[in-house]
């Protein structure tokens, strides 16, 4: 009698397993697109390492001439040259984003976004938006040669600014607000400015930038950058991507509180772009799609209850706990 009723429990259990399965057609699909996933990552790092990633390639030969050219930039271009290879933090940070999909899906408030994030690091690994992606870093160093390098997949420093009415943030400007290589901090007076990782912060140093960048001023008179105009969706965590929805609200209402107007990074494409890849159109179109539901999300909360307001902000764009960031 006890054989049966434990037979009788086990196939319970096993019938509510498969009705929970049937009930999410996400979980089928999670574990057909984790190993294409898992795949295409591979793959990205063996194009790297074989040559086969072109401004992966440019970056290395940009590296080499600066540092002969000008060898008291060596510690800072040799961190740069990282940004060639699986060393990356670009590429580190998709193979971490991937880990946590398999390793951690209690992070993500769904099996949906969970599987969208598994689109969206599939989409990243493709070696030519890659590439396209690499124009942030390679280009910094093209700045660093004063013109003797050109920028690549971008127009010159000089049009850019001119183009879109932008402030000179110093060398180095094309990454800052991407988490991949510093981090935005508050100070006692509740303003945000921008923190590099590590190395980084020596470029203010070597090419004499000694002010701080604030998120507000940044905000309104950044220049381009393949990262902020066409990459951000593909190449930051949902959690990365939260925390820039979260410093943009919170921001603005403390500009609202003074009567004062904030202008959003985001509040329109800045040009400067040329020569990209059809994939980075599609990107820029997508990240168009993420500023717009944000905005509207941003909209909604003002009039919903004080529970909305303290809700969490989770949805299949941006749905983790955990971030990725390089440390100092």
């Amino acid at each position: 009698m006890a054989e049966m009723h434990q037979l009788t429990k086990s196939l319970i259990i096993v019938i509510l397993l498969l009705l929970i399965g049937c009930s999410d057609p996400y979980i089928d699909k999670i574990a057909h697109q984790t190993p294409l996933t898992e795949q295409r990552i591979t793959q990205l790092g063996d194009a790297l390492a074989s040559g086969n990633v072109r401004n992966a390639t440019l970056i290395k030969q940009y590296a080499e001439q600066l540092i002969e050219s000008k060898p008291q930039l060596r510690p800072v271009v040799e961190e740069f040259l990282k940004d060639s290879t699986t060393q990356s933090p670009m590429y580190k940070a998709l193979v971490d984003r991937l880990n946590t999909v398999k390793q951690q899906p209690q992070m993500f408030a769904s099996n949906e976004a969970a599987f969208a994030e598994l689109l969206n690091i599939y989409q990243a690994a493709d070696p030519t938006l890659y590439s396209d992606a690499l124009s942030d870093p390679l280009n910094v160093l093209a700045d660093m040669s004063d013109g003797a390098l050109p920028r690549v997949n971008a127009l010159s420093k000089s049009q850019s600014l001119q183009a879109n009415k932008a402030q000179d943030f110093g060398v180095g400007e094309q990454l800052v607000g991407n988490p991949n290589y510093g981090q935005w901090q508050t100070n006692s007076s509740g303003m945000s400015f921008w923190a590099w990782y590590g190395v980084y912060s020596m470029m203010d140093n070597m090419f004499g930038y000694n002010r701080k960048r604030y998120y507000h001023q940044w905000g309104k008179g950044r220049n381009y950058s393949y990262y902020h105009d066409y990459g951000r969706t593909r190449y930051s965590s949902p959690t990365q991507l939260r925390k820039q929805s979260q410093l943009e609200t919170r921001t603005r209402k403390s500009f609202s509180n003074k009567g004062q107007r904030f202008t959003s990074p985001y509040s329109k494409n800045k040009s400067g772009a040329s020569a990209l890849s059809g994939q980075s159109r599609s990107a820029q179109s997508s990240a168009n799609k993420f500023a717009k539901s944000n905005r509207a999300k941003s909209s909604y909360a003002k009039k919903s209850s004080s529970y909305s307001k303290n809700a969490s902000f989770r949805n299949s764009a941006n749905t983790t706990s955990r971030s990725f960031r390089r440390g100092k």
